[in-house]
């Protein structure tokens, strides 16, 4: 029971995920990993990824999953990160994701994957565990991909919940302070 139980502890802070390296990190082999996957404790997801069943999903397993498929240093961007937050009206087919460095795995293609992305650490911050750009960042990659009215009710949504502040808005709308 004990490596089982160590990786659900993993899992449990995670929303389910655990990877073949926290799992070395915390002492379990990646060996038992796969034992434990065969024993079906664990499902596979993708390189080295494994939900753990014990661990109940949630609406935050899956973006969780999608940043860990994408490895070290990968965050969620763009509408994702506002989804998550709820704001807006998202439903996204896909989760993006983004990295800083290459990524020659595989994903599914539930995951849309930006890679090489000049993200300031500044701009980087958790979610409930998860990697995410500042909701600030989601804004400014959305600001020209979407009709500048609903652009404007979700900065309005993100400053009336306190998730963005006042001197933000001029930064992401130059024009804001003419108004």
């Amino acid at each position: 029971m004990g490596y089982r139980r160590d990786l659900w502890e993993i899992a449990a802070e995670q929303h389910g995920v655990v990877t073949i390296a926290e799992a070395e990190e915390a002492g379990t082999p990646a060996v038992e990993v796969r034992k434990l996957a065969h024993r079906s404790v664990l499902k596979a997801c993708g390189l080295g990824v494994y939900l753990h069943r014990d661990v109940p999903a949630s609406e935050l397993t899956q973006p969780a999953t999608a940043v860990a498929l994408a490895g070290k240093g990968a965050f969620l961007q763009g509408e994702t990160v506002l989804d998550l937050l709820g704001l807006g009206q998202f439903n996204p087919y896909r989760i993006r994701v983004g990295t800083r460095r290459r990524v020659r795995r595989a994903l599914p293609e539930w995951i849309e994957l930006e890679t090489r992305m000049d993200v300031p650490d500044e701009d980087l911050t958790q979610y409930e565990g998860i990697p995410v750009t500042t909701v600030e960042r989601a804004l400014a990659d959305l600001r020209e991909r979407m009709p500048p009215e609903r652009w404007k009710t979700l900065v309005d949504q993100a400053r009336g919940r306190e998730l963005i502040q006042e001197r933000d808005v001029v930064t992401l709308d130059p024009m804001e302070h003419v108004r």
